[in-house]
């Protein structure tokens, strides 16, 4: 399957600056079979988990995170660049290669306890899925997993992420 869904994922070199090779996943976001091929073996990996919540990263992780939420039957929760929330939220700042960045979430999105599958389309470095999934936990909620379409194993940002599942449908060396 992962050599399927691959083939869908469109390489941009020099994107978006020299010397990066893109993997734009547009291509396979628009091809229905390998769109629902690729939410279903997301979805599959934590069936059964009890998972109350999907969060999902801006923005690529949204396309993903709805889609998985109803495959799962669960509720979806954004996790967002800082001041695109309108009510109270929760924030956290992490390291970019040059200065920070940060993500929010709403303080009312995750009740204590609640099951949480971390969602988004790339793993990289891992500084935002770390981010995100230590908002979730501030609230109160339990990560479950971390899930991914395609992780840049280069990147080593599954490193960030030791203490939880880590999963992804599609690896790059």
């Amino acid at each position: 399957m992962e050599g399927d869904l691959r083939s869908l994922v469109r390489e941009v070199p020099g994107f978006p600056k020299e010397g990066i090779l893109f993997r734009d996943i547009t291509t396979l976001l628009k091809d229905a079979q390998g769109f629902r091929q690729a939410i279903g073996a997301l979805a599959d990996r934590y069936r059964g988990e009890g998972i109350a919540k999907v969060v999902c990263v801006e923005a690529r992780g949204f396309l993903l995170g709805g889609a998985l939420a109803i495959e799962l039957r669960c509720g979806v929760v954004p996790i967002r660049k800082p001041g695109k929330l309108p009510a109270a939220k929760v924030s956290q700042a992490y390291q970019l290669e040059y200065g920070t960045d940060a993500v929010e979430m709403h303080t009312d999105a995750i009740a204590r306890g609640e099951r949480v599958l971390l969602v988004d389309d790339l793993l990289a470095t891992g500084g935002t899925a770390k981010a995100a999934a230590d908002l979730v936990t501030r609230v109160g909620g339990q990560v479950v997993g971390c899930a991914f379409l395609i992780e840049l194993r280069g990147l080593k940002g599954r490193s960030l992420l030791d203490k939880y599942d880590v999963f992804s449908v599609i690896d790059y060396e």
